[in-house]
């Protein structure tokens, strides 16, 4: 049975390619796989995002008086573009009464858990982070008849646990068509947004301990971090080759005998692992936030979490593991028509027992 569906989405980055980070990959995954099920999806997101989505784009900002701006408490402006957006979107939504069967809110933001009583279709809410403040305000103080989680991991869930939502687990999902079975046996990959809780200088020691060489690619939001951390260590076989569209980097990452994952905080979920299994890439990682849940001992070697000496080792370890068999833990436990799966069963039944 098909459902009317309004995906909100991040109201700060545009959904298109390169994606800015795996939020916005996942909100265009998930968009065009409901479609091809039958699903009517309305996306709202950031102005610039992919005509192909045909995406909403929500309100800008409107210029702040004077006045406005000699408040010597004035927040940054990109929280005040923000709180404009999600609040004339969902005051928009709660005067569209019927048109939509349910609110997936699959952004980072508060309003929409907040506002969910002036709208006439429950509210699902995809946790794809932590607790941070705002959130868990929003959640504690929401009605439970009006809302529902998911949560991307277990990892995720238990964290989330305390302050109330009980969110059913639906692990993140990609297309194993994109991300193709490659032939592997070349260089080790690293993935990611060039960020320090990412763990990129970490994961280039741990390849030249390996005597493996290492290629880099993704977005670098942090270019200070870039230029003063990471640029010095690049040559002698450690190479940043750009943020790429997803056909380039499912390339490169299914020429790869292993995919590096070294994350330096508790990941809540890590898409680029399952990215690289699709691919039939093995992971060499560290065995931090959900990283246990996703890898098993047949796809991947986890190392402990900040030791680079044990990353090396699980580098070389993971090179001989079967790419078929990461391949078949991708197709079972972590493809988009898996997480369809999870989030059309959420659709049918939105609102909280």
């Amino acid at each position: 049975m098909s459902a009317r569906i309004a995906l909100i989405a991040s109201a700060r980055y545009p959904i298109r390619e390169p994606f800015p980070g795996g939020l916005e990959a996942h909100t265009a995954g998930l968009a065009s796989r409901l479609r091809d099920r039958g699903h009517d999806v309305t996306v709202f997101g950031a102005p610039g995002s992919d005509p192909d989505l045909r995406v909403r784009e929500m309100a800008p900002l409107p210029a702040i008086s004077g006045a406005a701006r000699s408040d010597v408490g004035m927040p940054p402006e990109w929280f005040l573009a923000e709180h404009h957006s999600y609040l004339e979107l969902l005051l928009g939504l709660s005067r569209e009464h019927g048109r939509y069967d349910v609110v997936h809110n699959n952004s980072l933001h508060y309003l929409p858990l907040a506002l969910a009583d002036v709208l006439d279709a429950p509210v699902l809410t995809t946790l794809h982070t932590p607790p941070t403040p705002w959130l868990e305000s929003a959640v504690r103080l929401g009605d439970p008849r009006r809302l529902r989680f998911a949560a991307v991991s277990d990892h995720t869930a238990r964290a989330w646990a305390p302050t109330g939502a009980r969110a059913t687990v639906v692990r993140n999902g990609v297309d194993t068509a994109t991300w193709g079975y490659g032939a592997g046996g070349g260089v080790p990959v690293w993935s990611g947004r060039i960020v320090p809780e990412k763990g990129p200088v970490e994961a280039i020691r741990a390849a030249r301990l390996a005597g493996t060489g290492l290629r880099l690619a993704g977005p670098c939001p942090d270019r200070a971090f870039f230029s003063s951390q990471v640029a010095p260590l690049l040559g002698d076989g450690i190479s940043y080759l750009g943020h790429l569209d997803h056909r380039t980097l499912a390339g490169l990452v299914g020429d790869a005998s292993v995919a590096v994952v070294s994350p330096c905080w508790d990941e809540p979920y890590g898409l680029v692992v399952a990215e690289a299994l699709a691919c039939g890439t093995p992971i060499a990682g560290f065995a931090r936030g959900a990283l246990p849940e996703i890898v098993d001992p047949c796809c991947g070697v986890l190392a402990t979490p900040g030791d680079v000496h044990g990353l090396a080792d699980a580098i070389r370890a993971a090179s001989r593991l079967s790419r078929t068999d990461a391949r078949r833990h991708a197709e079972t436990t972590c493809s988009v028509e898996v997480m369809l799966d999870g989030y059309e069963r959420l659709y049918r039944a939105p609102a909280a027992a």
